[in-house]
């Protein structure tokens, strides 16, 4: 399982922080190019230890480049962090925070 969470310093003019269902659909394409492979043999992740720390960011990185190209909307531009926590278990799970 994984969720990612989008922070901003205040709402945007509809109320709310991003389109939460442009985030789970872009979510969805970024982890439809992750799961079920070999990500050993994934050339963006060539040279990395794909650990879940290491996945976490990966993802929180393409989110982020996601919505830094303006895909997301306007709305989407005050968006200043993302935390995605990767669920290896539903007793073992990692997070990587990134912010801008």
């Amino acid at each position: 399982m994984v969720d990612a969470t989008f922070r901003r310093p205040t709402l945007d003019p509809d109320g709310v922080v991003v389109d939460l269902g442009r985030a789970a659909a872009e979510l969805a394409a970024v982890l439809g190019d992750l799961t079920y492979r070999n990500l050993d043999e994934e050339p963006s992740l060539a040279g990395l230890n794909t650990t879940t720390e290491v996945l976490a960011q990966v993802v929180a990185d393409r989110l982020a480049a996601s919505i830094r190209s303006g895909s997301w909307g306007e709305g989407a531009r005050g968006v200043t962090g993302i935390l995605v926590t990767l669920h290896e278990s539903h007793v073992a799970w990692a997070s990587y925070e990134l912010s801008w």
